[in-house]
């Protein structure tokens, strides 16, 4: 380096190398500075002032000296090797590969060069690339155990365990008998226990067993060990030594339901689907009762016979677990029992179970058959379990007067107000439920949790400007709503997006959901850091496991969540394209001078309040933008704060194509990603991307509406497309009437018998009428009457139970408001969306979608009432006479101008 310098300069050179490295950029840039004065084309110099320059955020100017210091040098493998670090600090990986593979054409054996283009192969996954690199560094520096541990790894990554177990066992054998040290022997036990996860991938499991018990000594984590080796011993078949070991375990951690599974496979007592046999339940049955006799503090040995026991057995266990927690008081309970909703039988024992406790203590103050009294708060908290079974269940007027109920029996408990809150989310009545959530709030303005919840509901009930408001409570001074961004607050950002797409506001709902897509960018970006910090720590199986763990990132809910909405977008924004400036003039020139006054004094007046918000924004950011040093930190203004700019996209369909690949590649198995494939290649009349769309929907589900109907959709389209004319189209057209053939539902059928067999199948279900009646209308327009007569025919069938107190009925409230949707968009038949929606206003009463009487909808629900009352300023705290309506147990003064 700076080796075509004179001494002098040659030391100044030194001199802005070190200044970098310890991140005194101002001096490196005067000592670069002085070197330019003598030697203006020294190429080295000029790429190092570039790369000082780049980590002072003067980017431009940086690669333009970078660019121009290369140009002057080009067989220098310093300027080479900064352009490389340029490119990495922009995230161009590609590129920096490109440059460092062109430094080290000049010096093969720079060993920083190397060692930084091995991390971005494991960044990039050039798996071959990395081991190549790891190779050559521990070849030229054979006594640095990293080296020895980046080319093991390496080999892991590639698929070669084997080659990585040598690798390890070579560098074992470099060792002195005393390695090592006392302060690496946490590091050393690491590598040895990442060595015998490697043997028992590659299923030599006697061999790891012997391994471990040789290095026992030597490995520090005590844990780790009897786990490694309780699970190679079950691998072995020595279940007699297993069980032992897991006994062992378990006397260290009686709450760990992972040893409980692995004991009950020592003794063949384990299944994975949950199915066991009488004989199986009774041996198991007998296990953990001796089990719970030895550790009778032991939740989990109390908690898991709940999920094999049956019968009279289950509802004296489940009667024995719920009473001490009704006593101590447990809010989570529900939450640890809703589990057991899904097996059959075991919600009506629970049920029977709560009622006999409630209707016992209510008399006597006591459990069934009890002799000590229990608490006043027994009572509430039983009131509180009953109501989130009963909103389980579906019952909502039961769960509500049940709340109602605990909240009158002690109205200080903020779990209450909350629960009260969903009940009220579940029912449809979305802005009750975002009011008793701000009551709950407003009870412990310190509780995060509670406040988050608050403004879940909120943008649940499209109350956005309020949900941020509440949101940045909880952020720090400044640029607060840029904090939500910053902190990550995706399901913050999901749930604004989602109320800003129900409202039609196609850019905030965007610029949201490309906001949580970015996070996830982020977070793949900041693996970087761990390639080199992981291989220095020894940290080597959590290493393994989070480089595993980002190769499924995209997989995560939340992402598909975001990538899913994105496209939706994007086809909403196909179908109905924004107008553009001369079509808004024509619109205008239509209107009468007076309408046209009235709306440029409404746009002029949007304008100045857009500019006064951004005015207060900015005041805040350069208020909180000043650090402890007093130099003002520029915070970077967001270009496009209300998201028209995503909006001026020339092709939607191909914005949302890039991000259906994402879902295709990351989330395969969910029909909501083959129903929006299908939608967008039918828009882009990609006829066989579509059909494959339709393929793999049957695969999944061939019996979901959303199947059937993509089904009849694409094949009814196929049937009114032109003849083929060119060699292309005869080929696609040979294809489908080839598949057809395949697909059992069209076999030797036409549509309309197809959508008749469909119904034949699932004549009770309403979602699968609907989608009947929906293609019936698409084949033959002229049935729509048909068609809604037997939507509207659908009957709410009783769900077969034994002893309910009320009935459940198997319609649910999003399936009504979808085939309300269905009524009145697609079959067009407004008298008939009238019908429905005063049918499912009695059955759904607190539904505000329906305007259900006990909704916040309705002028005379007991909501509104309470609200009336607050703003007249009276005192009186209604109780109501507990008809199971919305009612409240504090002041809504924050919800006076809540408009419905």
């Amino acid at each position: 380096m700076g080796a075509s310098l004179p001494p002098k300069e040659a030391n100044l050179f030194k001199l802005i190398v070190k200044s970098y490295e310890t991140k005194q950029y101002k001096k490196g840039l005067k000592a670069a500075d002085t070197i330019l004065k003598k030697f203006p084309d020294h190429g080295e110099t000029l790429s190092m002032k570039g790369l000082t320059l780049n980590c002072m955020d003067r980017k431009s100017e940086a690669y333009e000296l970078v660019r121009q210091g290369l140009k002057n040098d080009l067989k220098s493998h310093v300027c080479w090797h900064v352009y490389g670090l340029l490119y990495r600090s922009d995230r161009e990986y590609r590129e920096a590969i490109k440059c460092y593979r062109n430094a080290l054409k000049i010096d093969p054996d720079n060993i920083e060069i190397l060692r930084d283009l091995s991390l971005l192969q494991a960044q990039m996954r050039d798996l071959s690339g990395f081991v190549e690199t790891r190779q050559q560094l521990l070849t030229l520096k054979s006594n640095h155990r990293m080296n020895w541990i980046g080319f093991a790894v390496a080999h892991h990554l590639n698929s070669n365990a084997s080659k990585a177990i040598e690798i390890l066992e070579a560098y074992e054998g470099t060792l002195e008998d005393d390695y090592p040290p006392e302060n690496e022997w946490c590091e050393h036990g690491e590598m040895l226990l990442y060595k015998i996860s490697l043997l028992e991938e590659c299923r030599f499991f006697q061999k790891a067993l012997e391994e471990l018990q040789k290095k026992e000594l030597k490995i520090v984590d005590k844990l780790a060990y009897k786990e490694q080796e309780v699970l190679l011993l079950v691998k072995l078949g020595r279940l007699e030594e297993g069980e032992k070991l897991y006994r062992t375990l378990l006397s260290m951690n009686p709450d760990n339901y992972r040893y409980y599974e692995g004991l009950q496979k020592c003794v063949g007592l384990y299944s994975k689907n949950g199915h066991y046999s009488p004989d199986e339940i009774d041996r198991l049955d007998a296990l953990y009762k001796t089990l719970g006799q030895q550790y009778k503090w032991s939740s989990a040995v109390k908690r898991i016979p709940l999920d094999f026991l049956q019968g009279d057995k289950f509802h004296e266990a489940a009667d024995n677990y719920i009473r001490p927690l009704l006593t101590k008081g447990v809010p989570s309970l529900f939450s640890d029992l809703s589990s057991l909703y899904n097996q059959l039988g075991k919600a009506d024992i629970l049920e029977q179970i709560i009622l006999e406790i409630e209707s016992s203590i209510k008399t006597t103050s006591q459990y069934p058959g009890g002799m000590e009294k229990e608490p006043p708060s027994t009572l509430m908290w039983t009131l509180f379990l009953l109501a989130q079974h009963y909103d389980r269940r579906g019952q909502y007027e039961i769960a509500l007067f049940k709340i109602n109920e605990a909240i009158d029996h002690t109205p200080t408990v903020i779990d209450l107000y909350s629960v009260k809150s969903r009940i009220l989310k579940h029912a449809g009545d979305l802005v009750a439920a975002a009011a008793f959530a701000d009551e709950a709030r407003c009870m412990d303005l310190a509780d995060r949790y509670v406040n988050s919840e608050c403004v879940k509901r909120m943008l649940q009930a499209d109350q956005v400007a309020l949900a941020e408001k509440t949101a940045v409570l909880f952020t720090k001074d400044g640029d607060q709503h840029n904090n939500l961004h910053d902190m990550q607050c995706m399901w913050y950002e999901l749930a604004s997006a989602e109320s800003y797409f129900r409202q039609g506001n196609l850019g905030m709902a965007l610029k949201k959901f490309l906001a949580v897509e970015k996070h996830y960018a982020d977070i793949t970006e900041d693996q970087f850091d761990f390639h080199s910090y992981c291989l220095r720590k020894m940290t080597l199986r959590t290493y393994v496991e989070m480089l595993k763990f980002q190769d499924q990132l995209h997989s995560h809910a939340y992402f598909h969540k975001a990538a899913a909405g994105a496209i939706r977008c994007y086809i909403k924004l196909h179908d109905s394209p924004p107008k553009s400036t001369a079509e808004e003039d024509n619109d205008m020139s239509k209107l009468l001078p007076s309408q046209k006054k009235k709306m440029r004094q409404k746009q002029r007046k949007a304008e100045a309040r857009a500019k006064k918000e951004a005015e207060e924004k900015n005041e805040e950011s350069s208020a909180g933008g000043i650090s402890k040093s007093g130099k003002r930190q520029a915070k970077p203004i967001d270009p496009d704060p209300r998201g028209e700019k995503l909006l001026q996209v020339e092709d939607p369909l191909l914005e949302g194509t890039k991000y259906l690949k994402l879902l295709q590649k990351n989330s395969p198995d969910s029909v909501e990603t083959h129903f929006l494939s299908f939608e967008l290649y039918m828009r882009k009349q990609r006829i066989l991307l579509a059909f494959q769309a339709v393929k793999q929907l049957l695969r999944l589900d061939a019996e979901h509406p959303d199947s059937h109907r993509c089904l009849i959709k694409f094949f009814n389209k196929v049937g009114s497309m032109n003849a083929p004319v060119t060699d292309s189209e005869k080929l696609i057209c040979n294809v489908l009437e080839a598949e057809r053939q395949t697909i059992s539902q069209l076999h030797g059928k036409s549509l309309f018998e197809t959508n008749n067999s469909f119904l034949e199948k699932h004549e009770d279900s309403l979602t699968h009428r609907a989608a009947f009646g929906e293609m019936l209308y698409i084949l033959d327009p002229s049935r729509r009457s048909e068609a809604v007569k037997l939507i509207e025919g659908s009957a709410n069938n009783l769900v077969p139970r034994n002893g309910a107190l009320g009935p459940i009925r198997e319609w649910k409230l999003k399936d009504c408001i979808s085939v309300h949707k269905l009524l009145a968009t697609v079959l067009v038949d407004q008298d008939a969306a009238s019908r429905w929606k005063m049918r499912c206003a009695e059955l759904f009463p607190y539904s505000t979608y329906f305007e259900g009487i006990c909704s916040s909808a309705s002028p005379n629900s007991a909501f509104n009432q309470i609200r009336k009352s607050t703003e007249t300023g009276s005192s009186n705290h209604w109780v109501g006479d507990h008809n199971a309506e919305s009612t409240s147990n504090g002041k809504l003064e924050a919800f006076k101008d809540l408009t419905i």
